[in-house]
Formats: structure tokens, C-alpha cells, sequence
């Protein structure tokens, strides 16, 4: 994993009394275990995964408790799991990445809500969004109002999240409705501390297990034409129900202002750190939170209950509601809610505050002072006035001094990631067929679509890439590429887009790196990894430990793929002569190029400490480093334009008489040799060596040395 939770896992264990320190997604997991959860499930991806990887490093401990722990291969088969909680009161809590993972876990969501749950069931959702996201840029919060599921935001205080844990089961039985938590990146990672509780070992589980199964009952099935009815039962009986159990259990939190109680904030209990930091800036609030003016914070944003707001706002003279992203269905409801009660009280939100982005204390204060100057101008220092123009004046000022626009630094694959070659190959053989449409994926391989790449027409959705060229390549005179992990091939690629193409019998080309993890993730572990006998192998051969496991080759053999190559991806010149092959073929149908190269961040962690192992015990150890001779370079830069690897970069000419600067290889290289296999493949410039560094050499190496020394020195002219 990319990440050892050794000493997270001992923490897990604390009880009764003593102290719990750590991140906010850490603080989550033991709020699981301290609810009695009897089963967990998720698909990796995002800090919020943590959840998940912790909990499958702490199998013997999940084990003693009777937690079942199941690393799903989609966010659909982790919804799925739940339900278990549909008949049986037993506690269940899943876990996938923001939007794009409750995207795919829609299906089994829309059918989980309808018939409702008995056991308690927690989704924790990780809540990526603003210019920082990694997805696409929706809210969760839809999915709340389309399902008619709790929806839960909690102020990021450890000792809050892991009450709102506990609360959430609670409020998910009370109301017979799934209850989702939301995590923005920023709680994930949020450190602090809680006095723990003892874990609760579930009633039924693994090791107590069910004696019957439970008796038939249409109604708990999401099937017509009960579901009418479910539909009437969540109108009629879960939200009153879940609104009960809100304020009944005070899980929103007021905290009345001090000197300006008459103005009122409403914010989403995940942005409430941020608000507490701005009002700071503005000498309206300390470190501790008191507040000058009144805050309500909703650590509930769906249901809302009608009455609290009310409450809150009805003597208020303005209230200011923080919202993050859009649409404003908070803000939309608050204020129909106001209208229909004929309340007067002035409601601003996204008329002083952005639709989109994140809200950082920034955009946070600029809304303030807005709001503010309309109804309590005196409230703001001139001290925050100034802070906030000179704000303004630096970016006005740096940006004059720049004169253009800062260069754009897009992300960029590994130093030595085996899927840079065969793009360096693609570009390559587009020399020979033409320009090719690439049906792009998620994963590091969307890479590729920045500099010097630039590859990739399309991204609409993991493992989705050989689906969507579907409405593509029939009206393409040239083949169509689609490129997709071995991630993307297990997560969704196989049935939507393999079995797809094989039924209708497209002809299609399918490029699928067999990294042997799902790498952009976090490394995770899939079902074609190398087993931990071939990873304990001692070898620092570039070959890759994915030719272990061929469950990829077999599996599209055994669907019916007749067209099939697996190239090792430092092979540019083999890489390049199998993607021509493919575009300029006869065969009619499916044809799938699997790139065979192991994750280079899994290899270092592997090789490093054996290396270091080698080392301190004396033993020799070979390295091998690349560089580039400058008097041969002849400076035109096309290695660098073909290959895009961070290491290898430009250094003034050595040669007074040359104006070019010449191309280098820069500490950092790992050895993949990339740079060599490009200049053969594309015939340039004979500039790149190879050299083995040898550590703790043998005698025979050592004498050998000398004597190319001593030949070499009697060799050059005096």
C-alpha cells in the first residue's frame, strides 16, 4: 500500500477513558467500530479511502471483533452490500471517492432508499470539490434529495465526526433511511484528539451468526408495485421521522453571537473551521470560536428541519447562509420555507458569496464584508478593510510584474512510470497511420493528456473508454484507440465496453496497462497483482512482475478475444510495430494490446530497502543510471518532445561556440531506460549512455577499474 497504517491500527484498540489522536477519516474508523458496525465496504481513492485501507491492514483485529471487511471492485458493489441492513438490524458502512463513486453507485442506492433499511447503514462519502478536485464538479447533495437520503456534514472537530458516526446509525434506524456523511478533503485530514469509547462487537456478524434467514416480505423489495408505496412511506413517514430524531438530538449546533446576535450565519458543518478562521479576520470571532455574531451550524444539511430554521431566523435582523457549490438547494429551500411563513428576514447567500468553487476564507470574507456593510457596517475593522484591498493590490501587482501568465505546471507521471513508453510509442506510430482518436480513461494514463502527450479525446467515466468510442468509429475512417487501466478493466471496462464490442462485433483497438495495481489510487491491490511471493523477489531486472499473474490474457481469451498481444512497455520500438499492426490489420474485431510494465512506485518501494538491506551488510549492488554525452547532443530536444520524463531536461552548452542548450539527465532517474529506447525507436541523436554504478564492487571489479583508469589516462594526449 502507499501508505502503512502500523500505528493507526494499535490506536484502534483504545477504550473507555483514554485518548484517540489522529487525521479526521482515522477519527471516522474507530467511530465505526465504537457504533458496533458489522460489515464494511469500498472502493479506494481519496484520503477518504483511508476509511477502508485501514480497516483491511487491521484484518486480525476485524477479525477478533467479528467486523466483515470487503475491498469491492466498484463503488456499485459496495452500495450493494447494503443490503444486508434491508432485513436484518445489523450495521453496515461503505466508503468510495466524492461524486464520480456515488455516480456509479447510483443504481443500488436508488434501490437500497426505496424499501428503506432496518440495521443502520452509514455511507461515507469523500466530498471533493473546488478548484482542487480531482473530479468532476457535482454535489452529493443531489443524491440526498433524489433517493430521499439523510444527508450528513459535520463540523470538522473529531470528537463532533465521531459523534455524528454514532448519531448516524442511530438516525438511519430511527428513520428507516441510509444516511450518507460527506468528508470534504480538508476534515479527511483535520488532527485532533477525542476521548474514546470501547469498541462494540456487533450482535450479529461473522462470528454470531444469523440462524434463519428472515421471512418473505414483498415490501421490502424495490419492485413494482410496492415501490409506489415505499415512495408514499418516505414522504409520509421517514422524513417526519428523521426530523424528529434531528432535533430531538440537537445534531445541528447553535452557538449564539456576543455582540451581534441579531445577524445570523448558516453554514454547512464542514465549512464551519474555515468560517470560524474568517471571522477571526474580522475581530468577530477567537481561536476558541466564540462567535460575535449567532451561527447555526448544520451538521445535517438533508432534512432540514423546518422549525430550527425558523427559529433561528425569525428574529434576526439578516442572515447570511454559507453554502458551497451549486445549485443553492439549501438556500432554495430556507427561503421557500421563509416565504411560505411570510418571515421577512432578510436571506442572502449566493448573491454575496460564488455559485462555484470552494469556499476558502478568502471567498469566505469577501461575502462577509458584503454582508455585512448592507447591516452592521461599524462591525468591520478598518484593520479587515485593509487586509482585504491589499489582498487585491498584491494579485494586481504581481501580476504586473509578471507581465504574462505563469506557466502552466500540469501533473505528469512518475519518473519512470511504464506507461510514459507507450505513449512515446503511440506518437511514434501515428508517424506512419495518422492522426489516431484516442478514447481516453481515468487513471495515471489520463496523464497523458497534458504535455508532451496530448493525447486523449474523451473521459467519461472509469473503464468506460473501449464503451464510449462506440458512436465514434463507425463514422471514423481510422481505427479508434481506447486506452484503460487494469484499475479501469476490473472496475467497470469489462462488461461495458469488452463484452460490448465482442457482442456486436466492433472493430475496435483496446490498449489496457497491466500495471498490477490500481495505481492512481493509492496502489491498491486488484486481482491481477503480483502474489507476495513474486513481489518478495530479491531481482532488480526491468522486468516487470505482472507477467506473474495473467488473469487479464485469460480472462479476454476466455471471452472470446482472438486478436491479442502483450508487450512489455519499455519495448518502444516492439510497442510502436504492435500498435501499427493493430490500426493497419485485416482482422475485423476486438483487438487488445495489453501493456505490460509494473507500477514504478510499487518497484522502488520493493527494490529500495533490499538495496539498502545489500548495502549495509557489505554486499556488492549494481545500479544502472542513464545520461547524456553533451559533445555528441546535438540539441534539437526531441528526446525530451517524445518522452516528457522529469528527469530528463536542458543545461546550458558546454561548448562556447553552440548556442543550443543540450539535454541532461538529472538525479532522480530510477534506471527504466526510456531514453534509450526512444532515441533507437525514433533514430535520434546517439547522445544517451548507459553506465552500471557498482557498490561495494569485488576485488576482480576494483583491479579492473585501475587498469581502465591507468589505460585510459595513457591514452590522452598530454
Amino acid at each position: 500500500m502507499e501508505v502503512s497504517f502500523h500505528e493507526e491500527i494499535k490506536s484502534l484498540r483504545k477504550g473507555d477513558g483514554e485518548v484517540f489522536r489522529g487525521e479526521g477519516i482515522l477519527a471516522i474508523t474507530k467511530g465505526l467500530l465504537q457504533s458496533g458496525v458489522a460489515y464494511v465496504g469500498g472502493y479506494q481513492g481519496a484520503p477518504v479511502s483511508h476509511l477502508l485501507d485501514v480497516m483491511v491492514q487491521a484484518k486480525s483485529y476485524m477479525d477478533e471483533l467479528g467486523v466483515h471487511v470487503e475491498a469491492c471492485s466498484n463503488e456499485a458493489s459496495a452500495a450493494a452490500m447494503l443490503g444486508a441492513s434491508i432485513h436484518y438490524p445489523i450495521r453496515g458502512a461503505v466508503t468510495w471517492k466524492s461524486i464520480v463513486g456515488t455516480n456509479v453507485a447510483a443504481d443500488a442506492l436508488s434501490n437500497l432508499s426505496s424499501p428503506g433499511v432496518t440495521g443502520g447503514v452509514l455511507i461515507v462519502v469523500g466530498e471533493d470539490y473546488g478548484e482542487g478536485a480531482s473530479v468532476i464538479q457535482e454535489r452529493t447533495h443531489a443524491y440526498a434529495l433524489k433517493s430521499g437520503m439523510c444527508l450528513l456534514d459535520p463540523r470538522p472537530e473529531l470528537g463532533q465526526m465521531v459523534n455524528m458516526v454514532e448519531q448516524g446509525f442511530r438516525l438511519s434506524e430511527a428513520s428507516n433511511m441510509p444516511v450518507m456523511m460527506e468528508l470534504r478533503i480538508r476534515a479527511c485530514h483535520v488532527r485532533g484528539e477525542f476521548e474514546a469509547k470501547n469498541n462494540q462487537a456487533p450482535l450479529l456478524s461473522k462470528k454470531n451468526l444469523i440462524a434463519e434467514p428472515a421471512g418473505f416480505d414483498y415490501m421490502r423489495l424495490a419492485h413494482p408495485p410496492v415501490t409506489f408505496a415505499q415512495e408514499k412511506r418516505k414522504i409520509a413517514h421517514r422524513l417526519p421521522a428523521a426530523r424528529e430524531f434531528i432535533a430531538a438530538h440537537k445534531l445541528n449546533e447553535q452557538f449564539p453571537g456576543t455582540r451581534h446576535k441579531h445577524l445570523g450565519l448558516i453554514v454547512q458543518g464542514g465549512l464551519y473551521n474555515t468560517l470560524i478562521r474568517t471571522l477571526q479576520q474580522f475581530d468577530l470571532s477567537d481561536a476558541f470560536g466564540v462567535s460575535s455574531l449567532s451561527i447555526l451550524v448544520l451538521n445535517v444539511t438533508y432534512p432540514l428541519v423546518p422549525n430550527e430554521l425558523v427559529d433561528f431566523c425569525k428574529d434576526k435582523s439578516a442572515v447570511l447562509l454559507l453554502e458551497e457549490g451549486q445549485p443553492e438547494y439549501i438556500e432554495q429551500e430556507l427561503a421557500l420555507m421563509l416565504r411560505r411563513l411570510d418571515l421577512q428576514t432578510p436571506l442572502h447567500g449566493k448573491d454575496m458569496l460564488p455559485s462555484g468553487g470552494e469556499y476558502t476564507a478568502e471567498v469566505m470574507a469577501d461575502g462577509l464584508l458584503k454582508f455585512l456593510s448592507r447591516h452592521e457596517p461599524l462591525a468591520v475593522p478598518e484593520s479587515t478593510r485593509e487586509w482585504l484591498q491589499t489582498n487585491s493590490i498584491r494579485r494586481q501587482a504581481v501580476q504586473s510584474m509578471l507581465g504574462i501568465p505563469v506557466p502552466a505546471r500540469p501533473p505528469s507521471m512518475c519518473i519512470g512510470c511504464p506507461e510514459r513508453p507507450v505513449f512515446s510509442a503511440l506518437k511514434l506510430a501515428q508517424e506512419k497511420v495518422g492522426p489516431v482518436h484516442v478514447s481516453g480513461d481515468i487513471g495515471c494514463h489520463a496523464l497523458a493528456t497534458f504535455e508532451p502527450f496530448s493525447v486523449g479525446h474523451s473521459i467519461l467515466g472509469y473503464g468506460m473508454s473501449l464503451a464510449s468510442r462506440a458512436g465514434v468509429s463507425p463514422v471514423m475512417r481510422r481505427r479508434v484507440l481506447s486506452v484503460m487501466g487494469d484499475g479501469g478493466f476490473w472496475h467497470n471496462g469489462l462488461l461495458t465496453g469488452v463484452q460490448s464490442a465482442l457482442f456486436n462485433a466492433d472493430d475496435a483497438v483496446l490498449l489496457i496497462f497491466k500495471n498490477g495495481y490500481t495505481s492512481a489510487t493509492g496502489t491498491q491491490d486488484i486481482i491481477n497483482t503480483p502474489t507476495e511471493l513474486s513481489k518478495d523477489a530479491t531481482s532488480d531486472k526491468r522486468q516487470s512482475l505482472a507477467h506473474t499473474n495473467h488473469v487479464i490474457e485469460t480472462t479476454l481469451e476466455g471471452m472470446g478475444v482472438k486478436w491479442l498481444r502483450t508487450v512489455h512497455t519499455y519495448e518502444v520500438a516492439k510497442m510502436q510495430a504492435t500498435l501499427t499492426e493493430a490500426f493497419t490489420t485485416d482482422f475485423q474485431g476486438l483487438k487488445v494490446i495489453v501493456a505490460e510494465g509494473e507500477c514504478q512506485l510499487e518497484r522502488q518501494r520493493r527494490i529500495k530497502p533490499w538495496l539498502a538491506s545489500l548495502l549495509s551488510k557489505g554486499e556488492r549492488v549494481e545500479r544502472v543510471k542513464y545520461g547524456v554525452d553533451e559533445d555528441v547532443c546535438n540539441g534539437d530536444h526531441a528526446c525530451i518532445r517524445i518522452s516528457g520524463c522529469p528527469t530528463l531536461t536542458l543545461k546550458d552548452n558546454p561548448d562556447p561556440l553552440k548556442v543550443d542548450p543540450v539535454a541532461t539527465v538529472i538525479d532522480g532517474c530510477v534506471g527504466c531506460g526510456l531514453c534509450g529506447e526512444n532515441a533507437h525507436a525514433a533514430t535520434l541523436c546517439p547522445s544517451f549512455y548507459r553506465a552500471e554504478v557498482i557498490q561495494n564492487p569485488k576485488l576482480f571489479e576494483r583491479m579492473g577499474a585501475k587498469l581502465q583508469n591507468w589505460v585510459t589516462r595513457f591514452l590522452q594526449p598530454a
